[in-house]
C-alpha cells in the first residue's frame, strides 16, 4: 500500500503540458556514448576512428570489421532488444501488481524457460542422447525456452480467468515458479555432468553467439510485446488508482491482464529463450525511470523505461566484456551488481523494513 499511495500521491498528478525533451535528449545521448563504448572496449580495444571506418564501409582492416560485425554489433543489438523488453516488462508487471519489487519473471515465465531447456538439455541426456557440438543445440534451447515459457503462461491464462484479483494471480505465479524449480533441481540431480554444464552456463545470461537469423526471430517476436505494451497504456495509468477504480470506469480487468500476460511472455520469454534469464534490470530500470522523469504517467514512463533499459543493458555488457582481458563476466553477475542497490533503496524507501 505504500507504493500504490506513493504513486497516487507523489507521482500520478500528470504534468501533460510539460515536456520531456530535455530529459529523453539525456538518456539518448548517453545511450549512444554507452554503445560506442561497447564497442570500443573488448578484449581487443578498437580506435573510435577505425570503428566510424567500418561502419560506413570505408575501412581496409579485415580484423576490425570482422570483430565489430560478427561479434560486437550483433552482441549490442542483442543486448539493446533485451533491455527494452524486460524494463518495459518490468514496469508493466509492477503497475499491475502495485508492487514495487514485481519483475518480469515474477509468474514464473523464467522458471517455465528454465525447465523447457532443462528438459531439452539434460532429459536427453538421461537416455544418452547428447547434442554437444550440434548446429541444432543453439537454436533446440532457444525453441525449448519459449516453449516452457509459453507453456507457463498459458496455464496462467487459463486459471487467471478464474481468479478476481491479481493478488491471487501473483501467488499461484510464485507458486508455478517454485515447482517448476523443484523440477529443475530434479534434473540436474540425475543429469549427466557435460549437459549440466551446459544448462548452467545458459542460466548464467550471455548476449554473445546470436546469428543474424537468431536476432532477427527474437525482434520479431518483442515487436509485438512492444506494440501490446503501448496499447496497454490507457489501462496501466487506470490500474495506479487501484482495481475498484478501474472497474467503477468500466475496465475489463481479466481482458486487461490477459493482454499485460500476453505482452510479459512476448518481452521476457523472448529475451530468456536467446540470452537466458536475466534479472534485476526489469525491477530496477522503471524505479530510475520515475525518479529521473518524475511521473507516473505510462505515456512517459514506457519510452523512458525502454530507453534506460537499453542503455542499462549496454552498459552491463561492457562491464561484463573485461576491456583489455579475454574473459567475460556473466552478465547475471554484472546485472545484480547494478540492480540490488536499487533495490535496496526501493526497500528502504518504500519502508518494508
Amino acid at each position: 500500500m505504500h507504493y500504490l499511495r506513493g504513486q497516487i500521491e507523489h507521482k500520478v498528478t500528470v504534468k501533460r503540458k510539460k515536456g520531456y525533451i530535455r530529459e529523453y535528449v539525456i538518456v539518448s545521448i548517453s545511450l549512444l556514448i554507452l554503445l560506442m563504448l561497447n564497442l570500443t572496449l573488448g578484449s581487443v580495444i578498437l580506435p573510435l576512428k577505425e570503428i566510424f571506418s567500418s561502419l560506413f564501409g570505408h575501412s581496409t582492416q579485415t580484423f576490425v570489421n570482422e570483430i565489430l560485425w560478427d561479434y560486437r554489433i550483433p552482441k549490442a543489438i542483442t543486448a539493446l532488444l533485451a533491455g527494452v523488453a524486460l524494463s518495459v516488462c518490468g514496469l508493466q508487471m509492477q503497475t499491475l501488481f502495485k508492487n514495487p519489487l514485481a519483475d518480469p519473471f515474477i509468474l514464473g515465465i523464467s522458471s517455465g524457460a528454465g525447465l523447457g531447456v532443462a528438459l531439452f538439455v539434460m532429459g536427453f541426456s538421461a537416455f544418452g542422447i547428447s547434442f554437444s557440438g550440434s548446429v541444432f543445440m543453439n537454436m533446440g534451447i532457444a525453441a525449448s525456452a519459449w516453449l516452457g515459457a509459453f507453456a507457463v503462461t498459458l496455464l496462467i491464462l487459463l486459471v487467471s480467468s478464474r481468479l478476481r484479483e491479481s493478488t491471487s494471480l501473483l501467488i499461484f505465479g510464485i507458486m508455478l515458479g517454485s515447482v517448476t524449480s523443484a523440477l529443475i533441481t530434479l534434473l540436474q540431480y540425475f543429469s549427466s555432468s557435460s549437459a549440466l554444464k551446459i544448462f548452467v552456463v545458459w542460466t548464467m545470461g550471455s548476449f554473445s553467439g546470436l546469428t543474424t537469423n537468431q536476432i532477427w526471430i527474437m525482434s520479431a517476436l518483442i515487436l509485438p510485446g512492444l506494440i501490446m505494451s503501448v496499447y496497454n497504456i490507457k489501462e496501466l495509468n487506470i490500474l495506479l488508482m487501484g482495481e475498484a477504480y478501474a472497474k467503477s470506469l468500466g475496465v475489463n480487468l481479466e481482458s486487461t491482464r490477459r493482454r499485460i500476460l500476453i505482452a510479459t511472455t512476448l518481452l521476457a520469454g523472448s529475451v530468456t529463450a536467446f540470452c537466458g534469464p536475466i534479472g534485476f534490470i526489469g525491477i530496477a530500470v522503471p524505479h530510475i525511470a520515475r525518479m529521473f522523469f518524475k511521473n507516473a504517467d505510462h505515456k512517459v514512463l514506457i519510452p523512458a523505461t525502454a530507453l534506460l533499459g537499453a542503455a542499462i543493458m549496454v552498459l552491463t555488457d561492457t562491464v561484463a566484456q573485461l576491456p583489455g582481458q579475454s574473459g567475460i563476466i556473466p552478465i547475471n553477475t554484472v546485472s545484480a551488481l547494478i540492480g540490488v542497490p536499487i533495490i535496496l533503496l526501493i526497500i528502504l524507501k518504500s519502508r518494508f523494513i
